[in-house]
């Protein structure tokens, strides 16, 4: 989630460093977690150790600063969370980053830091932090200091004298001084290997991307690009290789796996309370409130059966122990109500007598025969799902109710991810790598127009495709370029109707990052936050209405 400049997979990551052997694996994307959760899971599945980071951007001037020049400014640094206070902290310090400290990135300072490095384990990273530029420019004794001051911050064994070699001159140039920090400052020794890519052969794919992120044709000699084909991910008898001459360092990859164990998934994050009148709790409020307004609203129906209905309904909605999610619900439904907003409830929730009974909907379930175990089912405990819709023009004042009612730190829209489609893979490569938008549109035109297509799928329903790719090797090329990219995120976005609300502030659980229009939101997608257990409302917004 390095946008256009990751070009890994987390399944394909984890999937090769279990095949080499390995027993941990980071994800330390740029200044972003978008990423964590689900490699946190996927290194769970395969029996892997995932070491839970984040390529932190330091502004040296401060991060609110946003003088001339200070986007230039930024130096990296490496951090692992060693437990659940450090994922906090690094949830903490990635989302001031994105919502205040953003200037051409997200940022923050030695202050932060300062602040919120507790359960955090940091190195000298790589050549863009402040000590191994320090070193580039001849300047030891700054270095020294650099490091003096961040081991300090960090606390006795938990700041590390980071070696890297992808055969760059630069590295080899700052080697010795980093080796003098480590013996002088008495600082334990790390050797790691960037993966920017999965394996050798990636380069090329990788370095199309990069030319994708900066717009610059892959011909073009004096565009960005990474000058070596090293920046994937080693066996481990590769770096044994490499790092021969300081066994130590290898050594100490498995001692900063052993201070961190971040078990994340095991607290679930609690939904805010509803307003009760005094005395009452959740369950009896929502029982009395529904036997009350069962009388109310269906005055006219025969009670016995209505009755059995809504016991039974309640009966399952405690025992599964939603009630709080009703009574919230129905806040939500009263307010729009109130301020004349126009909205209706769409799915499986009209089958429940309850949300009929205290106002959410308004279509008698049992006179439509309609199955309440759609809506929640007493063998499939999962959070039920009210999805609602509101009149276009007026979403955001319900947005702006939610927010003003639990707090801006309570409450954030869902980010979303953009991703290179076929399409936009054979677009995109083909921009760069020189073709012209006819030769691209040739292409495309004959890729078949279904939600989902892939390359691959394309190859085999599409006979017009198949045979442009086997009798044109220009055609063929390209292709197999785009297939390495394709499925890669290349942006994000906020999801078109959900929101997310929590009791504690939301970073207590999950870092946030910012909207196209600076507003917060979570940097986990929809899937992970229902996992998490966060609720999770689809305010959509319809014109219909």
């Amino acid at each position: 989630y390095s946008l256009l400049d990751g070009a890994n997979r987390i399944p394909d990551m984890v999937s090769r460093a279990h095949e080499l052997g390995m027993e941990a694996l980071a994800i330390t994307d740029h200044g972003v977690m978008f990423g964590v959760m689900e490699f946190h899971m996927a290194c769970q599945a395969k029996g892997i150790k995932p070491l839970i980071g984040l390529e932190a951007y330091v502004a040296p001037n401060g991060y609110k600063n946003r003088g001339k020049g200070e986007e230039k400014d930024s130096f990296h640094l490496l951090l692992l969370a060693k437990d659940l206070e450090g994922y906090r902290n690094l949830c903490k310090l990635a989302t001031i980053s994105a919502l205040e400290g953003y200037y051409y990135r997200p940022r923050i300072d030695h202050d932060l830091l300062r602040q919120h490095s507790a359960g955090l384990v940091a190195t000298t990273t790589c050549l863009g932090s402040e000590v191994n530029q320090a070193l580039l420019k001849g300047e030891y004794d700054r270095a020294q200091y650099l490091a003096g001051m961040y081991a300090e911050l960090f606390g006795e064994g938990n700041y590390f004298v980071e070696l890297q070699d992808h055969r760059l001159p630069e590295q080899a140039q700052i080697r010795d001084g980093l080796l003098q920090i480590s013996r002088e400052l008495k600082l334990p020794l790390v050797c790691t290997n960037d993966a920017h890519y999965l394996c050798k052969t990636d380069a090329q794919p990788h370095d199309v991307l990069l030319c994708i992120q900066t717009g610059a044709q892959v011909a073009d000699e004096k565009r960005f690009k990474f000058s070596t084909d090293e920046f994937y991910l080693k066996s481990a008898d590769e770096m044994a290789e490499i790092f021969k001459e300081t066994p130590e360092a290898i050594e100490n990859t498995m001692m900063v796996a052993d201070l961190c164990d971040v078990q994340l998934g095991k607290q679930k994050a609690d939904m805010p309370d509803p307003e009760l009148p005094e005395g009452e709790t959740p369950r009896s409020f929502l029982r009395k409130l529904a036997v009350e307004q069962l009388a109310k609203r269906l005055p006219y129906v025969e009670e016995e059966r209505y009755l059995q209905r809504l016991e039974y309904e309640l009966e399952v909605i405690e025992k599964t122990g939603f009630e709080s999610y009703f009574l919230l619900v129905r806040e939500f439904a009263e307010f729009a109500r109130n301020q004349g907003i126009a909205y209706g409830v769409r799915g499986s929730a009209a089958a429940s007598l309850t949300s009929f009974c205290i106002g959410i909907t308004d279509i008698d379930p049992v006179e439509y025969d309609l199955t309440f175990e759609r809506f929640l089912n007493p063998e499939r405990v999962t959070m039920p799902d009210i999805d609602m819709d509101f009149e276009d023009a007026r979403r955001d004042e319900i947005i702006k109710y939610v927010t003003q009612k639990y707090g801006t730190d309570h409450v954030a829209q869902i980010v979303t991810f953009g991703t290179l489609g076929a399409k936009a893979a054979i677009k995109d490569c083909g921009r760069v790598q020189g073709y012209t938008p006819q030769e691209t549109d040739r292409i495309c035109k004959t890729i078949p127009n279904v939600p989902g297509m892939t390359l691959q799928k394309a190859l085999k329903e599409s006979a017009e495709f198949r045979q442009m790719v086997d009798n044109e090797p220009r055609v063929r090329e390209l292709v197999e370029t785009a297939k390495t990219v394709e499925g890669i995120a290349r942006n994000c976005g906020v999801h078109a109707a959900g929101v997310v609300i929590s009791k504690e502030p939301l970073v207590d659980h999950i870092p946030l990052y910012r909207g196209n229009d600076g507003q917060a939101i979570t940097a986990f997608e929809m899937g992970i936050l229902e996992k998490i257990g966060l609720l999770k409302m689809d305010f959509l917004g319809l014109s219909n209405l």
